[in-house]
């Protein structure tokens, strides 16, 4: 059967038909994915980078994912644990999961239990290694009842228990491959980390670091009739722009992930009319982080941007407030985004239960800003730059190579300038800023830095994994080979003590509450992160690509399986 286009419009049917179509495996020869951000690693639990854990996704499973709504769909699995089911315990302490019967990883061999087992015993390493620990807040063990049975016990009730094993960012491992990969050694498994044997829907055959994965079709994969490619092409690196024309007006390639271009060339590149945008919005949020620790390369290096040396003036919440409010976030959204992006406060802007609705920082207030400087004892020199006690008021500011935070970045200094702050600029190639390299000194996770500007989400709906990132434990450091989610270094005992209460509360209203009150902590409350644009997922699709459908709770590449060529 032939898709007829022309006959059938719209994502619901382009997905019906995509079902018919697919006749057997491999029949619709090779797809082409670009990501302007080149990947470092197909193993997530190695990076912070979303292009890292989206390319992983291809071939790395979790037990259980989101779709395009946020509901929680299986995926190894027989069914979602319920309290009717018998999957969660009635006193919310524990959570045990059924796997699909004669599941095979892509070698052939038997999936089990016992590889869930190990992937929490991977992640949850007392040495670290794991960029994606938040996902294991609470765990107390994991039980490999039989070999289709996996028992999660709590520390304490667990009122959202779909965290272990579930969406893009906790995938299994496979325990034959990776059982010599723990802790320390998690950096150093070169093979499994760029060709990781997996349940997904393709298998890794080369992988050029940074640059190009090359996939073929999973041939144990357990639908016999998907994916419908044969093959599929990750390719990485250049800028957002040429990778947006390499499907809007070349043609090339079939996806391009991220394709946040101005609005004026949106519109221009719309009318070839070889593509479309691929446009929703969840949780993606651009923000600026400032460092709590001091990143200069006078210090030991291990002891740059660690909590063993708080920042000289970015501890000062009037320092850091005075930079917050200095910003015009509408003005950079108009600029940046359009249509694609609004002005926040939060971290947390959706769903509606969740977000806080802050607007506090939404007026920008040069004058307060040189106020409150003037209180922190930083008096303009002649220069017009501030200074205290012999040092001048200078920060660092980093972000990846991308033409919108670059833009962003000389409006930044300019107002930072109208208020007495001299700014270096930095931009990092994309690939190494989100890659998974611990010895390199320009990660988002190191910070060598005082500022630094990316955008960054939570999977599902519920956004207690996502806020217990800035937890004290979580701040990278050579201990934990720099692998944790709280870049910013950001520790308070009450914000820790606010993600336990939220893990064993189950009342709705009252995790509403609390996840309102953690965002506040970080942002209008400390100006520790300072969030700027509720930015849509925006990616570009070919209009000889069909099945696909934006996710933006989970990973883009989510339903891969189900992509077709249009005919």
């Amino acid at each position: 059967m032939k898709l007829k286009t022309t006959l059938m419009t719209g994502a619901a049917a382009i997905m019906a038909l995509a079902t018919a179509a697919h006749a057997e495996r491999g029949t619709d020869g090779q797809v082409n994915i670009l990501y302007s951000q080149a990947i470092s690693t197909m193993n997530g639990y190695m990076s912070g980078g979303t292009k890292d854990i989206e390319a992983g996704s291809l071939v790395l499973e979790p037990l259980a994912g989101f779709d395009e709504k946020g509901n929680i769909i299986p995926r190894l699995v027989t069914e979602i644990p319920s309290k009717e089911n018998g999957g969660i315990s009635e006193d919310l302490t524990s959570i045990t999961w059924k796997i699909k019967p004669d599941l095979k990883w892509s070698d052939g061999t038997p999936f089990t239990s016992e590889d869930v087992k190990f992937t929490a015993e991977y992640c949850m390493h007392p040495e670290g290694g794991c960029a994606q620990l938040a996902r294991y807040e609470g765990v107390k063990s994991v039980e490999a009842v039989d070999p289709l049975t996996v028992k999660v016990t709590f520390e304490g009730p667990q009122a959202n228990p779909f965290t272990a094993f579930v969406g893009a960012t906790s995938p299994i491992l496979q325990k034959a491959q990776f059982e010599k990969c723990l802790g320390t050694a998690a950096s150093t498994c070169t093979e499994q980390n760029t060709k990781p044997i997996g349940t997904g829907p393709f298998r890794v055959t080369d992988f050029k670091v940074n640059d190009v994965v090359m996939l073929e079709a999973n041939p144990n994969y357990r639908d016999p009739a998907k994916p419908a490619f044969a093959t599929a092409m990750v390719k990485g690196g250049g800028d957002i722009e040429g990778a947006t024309r390499a499907v809007m007006e070349t043609g090339e390639f079939d996806y391009a992930w991220n394709t946040q271009v101005n609005p004026e060339l949106q519109e221009q590149m719309k009318a070839a009319g070889k593509g479309v945008f691929e446009v929703a919005f969840g949780t993606l949020v651009e923000r600026i982080e400032l460092n709590q620790t001091d990143p200069s390369s006078d210090l030991p290096a291990d002891e740059r941007s660690t909590v063993k040396h708080p920042h000289p003036f970015l501890s000062d919440a009037n320092v850091r407030k005075a930079l917050s409010i200095s910003l015009d976030r509408q003005a950079l959204s108009d600029i940046g985004y359009g249509e694609a992006g609004r002005p926040t406060c939060d971290l947390v802007p959706a769903p509606e239960q969740y977000a806080a609705k802050n607007d506090s920082c939404l007026k920008q207030d040069i004058e307060g800003a040189k106020k409150l400087l003037g209180e922190a004892g930083w008096v303009p020199g002649a220069d017009g730059i501030r200074e205290k006690d012999g040092k001048k008021l200078k920060v660092l500011f980093q972000t990846s190579v991308n033409p919108v935070r670059q833009e962003f970045q000389s409006i930044i200094k300019q107002w930072w300038s109208e208020i007495g702050v001299e700014t270096e600029l930095k931009q990092v190639d994309g690939s190494v800023f989100f890659g998974a390299d611990a010895g390199s000194p320009d990660t988002l996770q190191k910070f060598y830095a005082d500022v630094q500007m990316y955008a960054n989400n939570f999977d599902g709906t519920d956004p207690q994994p996502y806020l217990a990132q800035w937890t004290c434990d979580k701040a990278p450091s050579p201990a934990n080979q720099w692998q944790g989610e709280n870049y910013n270094r950001y520790c308070d005992p009450a914000y820790d003590a606010a993600v336990k209460e939220m893990l064993s509360t189950t009342d709705e209203a009252k995790r509403g509450e609390l996840a309102k009150k953690l965002n506040n902590m970080i942002t209008v409350d400390s100006n520790v992160t300072l969030p700027l644009i509720d930015r849509g997922r925006f990616s570009a699709r070919s209009n000889t690509l069909g099945g696909v459908v934006m996710n933006v709770w989970d990973s883009e590449l989510w339903n891969v399986s189900d992509w077709v060529r249009v005919k």
